[in-house]
């Protein structure tokens, strides 16, 4: 694992319950993100702490969000992004929580069920909730965050062990290798490699995604 994850990402373009086109609303807990818009337009939409807005996205925007913010892209015509993912291993094994209406946040066998739904059936279900949760107020807000720690609170052990063999060993990594320049070793320069990824495509939260793993016998 490397400490950031990188995947592309084609906006869907099926109309959700509002009317508007796009992807699942959802926040990552540990995860920071940002999106490099490479094609067509649209918008991200973003509940925080501090309220809603809506940033318009257009190709060589970036834009760039810390762990709970709430997100929901909205494709205004072949969206396209590239997306950077902090702590990669983390996202991928679930730190994220859907905007779900409560009743379904509150019971985790029903949360699961509605997450491993067909995509566009779990995004017209989280842009409902999304809808409460934004016209909600601070109060709906606080009690969603309430309920994504409580989802998440099993999980935290197995999320602590990716984020050491992957993320923060690639930091110490980083300091070894500091170490050594410093001691006038340079024998991981003569290791160097170049790897070619192959991409996985699947489709995630926000649309059609080509995910490039990393290989597992890679060096950090």
């Amino acid at each position: 694992m490397f400490g950031v994850g990188v995947s592309d990402l084609s906006v869907y373009d099926e109309p959700a319950p509002d009317g508007l086109h796009g992807g699942s609303p959802h926040l990552h807990t540990l995860c920071s993100e940002a999106y490099v818009v490479v094609a067509g337009s649209g918008a991200v939409q973003t509940l925080t702490w501090s309220g809603y807005r809506e940033t318009p996205l257009a190709p060589g925007e970036v834009v760039r969000f810390t762990p709970g913010t709430v997100h929901r892209l909205v494709n205004g015509g072949d969206l396209r992004i590239v997306v950077l993912m902090q702590n990669s291993g983390l996202p991928e094994a679930g730190d994220a929580v859907l905007t779900f209406p409560a009743p379904v946040l509150a019971d985790p066998a029903r949360y699961a069920a509605a997450v491993g739904s067909d995509p566009l059936e779990r995004r017209d279900l989280a842009v409902e909730g999304f809808l409460t949760l934004r016209d909600g107020g601070r109060d709906a807000f606080a009690a969603f965050l309430d309920a994504a720690a409580a989802l998440l609170a099993p999980r935290l052990d197995a999320f602590e062990s990716r984020w050491r063999e992957g993320p923060l060993r690639a930091a110490e990594t980083t300091g070894e290798r500091l170490a050594a320049l410093r001691a006038g070793d340079l024998g991981h320069l003569r290791e160097a490699e170049v790897v070619r990824v192959a991409a996985v495509p699947r489709d995630g939260m926000c649309g059609h995604l080509l995910t490039y793993p990393a290989p597992e016998h890679a060096a950090f």
